[in-house]
């Protein structure tokens, strides 16, 4: 007699009745079931073995984070008569906290007859901050050096989650208040953006080790669960990847070259305007006509406004060719820095964390090493 297949119901069914006998984690097996039977919280079809491979790249690309040990920036300053209101320094999370400490920063600013502001920056976090600065009846013009798709932003996985975002214990505890309601704030908004057709989805993602896990042993998981729904740890026939121990969460995935256009057209249509102009001194960055300046200039930061607490992050992606059959994330295999995001512009390889590497030249030894783990690691998947 063959086994009817497990749907999602019967899965969600036997989690409970498991929960109920005090099984913790869903690493409890399912006597008669196998790994073909085990279904997805989101995708109905089977995993699918990305096709990595040295010849088939597309694109590499290297991205410099700005990051603070202490955390985020966001603060107003005076300069005579003019107000700059900082939102810059977000390491890694830059996407992932932008509508939140944008939302932080434009609430520095204060009501005004003069309704004309200035954002510096056509990134995430200037896109985000002037969209929140129209909605407030604001006229904002956007003074940026690089646009989409040539900002660090676009150079971003993209998958929301606040990672490398400060040092522990570097914090403060007003860090600490500014961090968590930015993040809870930026996760309403781009939940409201899923299933708009702007590049902004929930995906299942896998970490993966050679070693125990558990979501008390991840820093967001840890601190933020309901964020992250279907949190589980995986036993080894519930995934199909060459590793002894997987933990399966939901997330959302932001993808820059489909979202970061989307929100500068809305910009545009609204109303703003953008000028391609690089500020390279405070006192030209104060002569502009506008009273209030919004300072979303990431690492420019260091030498604008003299922080040199700012660290450049390297990190380097590689693109194999775009696969529709691939409908989930992974962290890891084992071994090194590994990530694979399945995105419209490709599947996403990463990656690297160099501090204080500000070269932008791809690494061929680096490119060899991020396509050759994943390389042996989906070679080795059970589909």
């Amino acid at each position: 007699m063959v086994d009817q297949p497990v749907t999602r119901r019967d899965w969600l069914k036997q989690a409970a009745a498991i929960a109920a006998a005090g099984v913790v984690g869903g690493c409890a097996t399912y006597p008669g079931r196998h790994l073909a039977d085990y279904r997805r919280p989101l995708s109905t079809r089977p995993f699918a073995r990305p096709h990595i491979d040295m010849d088939a790249i597309i694109q590499t690309r290297v991205g410099l984070r700005p990051f603070r040990a202490a955390g985020f920036v966001v603060r107003g300053e005076k300069f005579g008569d003019k107000l700059v209101i900082h939102n810059y320094g977000h390491g890694g999370g830059g996407i992932t906290l932008s509508w939140g400490s944008s939302e932080l920063a434009v609430r520095e600013l204060p009501d005004s007859a003069d309704r004309r502001v200035a954002v510096l920056g056509c990134g995430v976090m200037g896109l985000c901050t002037a969209r929140l600065l129209q909605a407030r009846g604001w006229q904002a013009t956007i003074y940026a050096r690089e646009l989409p798709p040539n900002t660090t932003s676009n150079v971003a996985g993209g998958q929301w989650a606040p990672t490398s975002v400060f040092r522990s214990g570097s914090e403060s505890p007003e860090f600490t208040v500014q961090f968590n309601e930015a993040l809870r704030l930026s996760h309403t908004e781009f939940n409201k953006l899923v299933g708009r057709g702007v590049g902004v989805s929930w995906q299942e993602n896998y970490h993966l080790s050679r070693e125990p896990v558990r979501p008390e042993h991840n820093f967001y998981l840890r601190g933020w669960p309901d964020l992250f729904p279907e949190t589980a740890v995986l036993a080894a026939h519930q995934h199909p990847f060459p590793v002894p121990y997987a933990m399966r969460h939901l997330t959302l995935l932001i993808e820059p070259a489909i979202y970061l256009p989307h929100l500068m057209q809305e910009f545009v249509d609204a109303g703003g305007k953008i000028v391609v102009r690089e500020m390279r001194e405070l006192p030209e960055l104060l002569s502009l006509s506008e009273s209030a300046i919004f300072n979303c200039t990431g690492l420019g930061s260091r030498e604008l406004f003299g922080d040199d607490q700012l660290t450049p992050i390297r990190g380097q992606l590689v693109f194999m060719p775009a696969d529709e059959r691939v409908d989930y994330t992974t962290h890891g295999s084992g071994d090194g820095l590994l990530y694979m995001f399945p995105r419209a512009d490709g599947i996403l390889l990463g990656g690297t964390f160099e501090r204080g590497a500000t070269h932008l030249e791809p690494d061929a030894d680096t490119t060899a090493r991020i396509v050759g783990e994943h390389a042996r690691m989906f070679a080795s998947m059970r589909v």
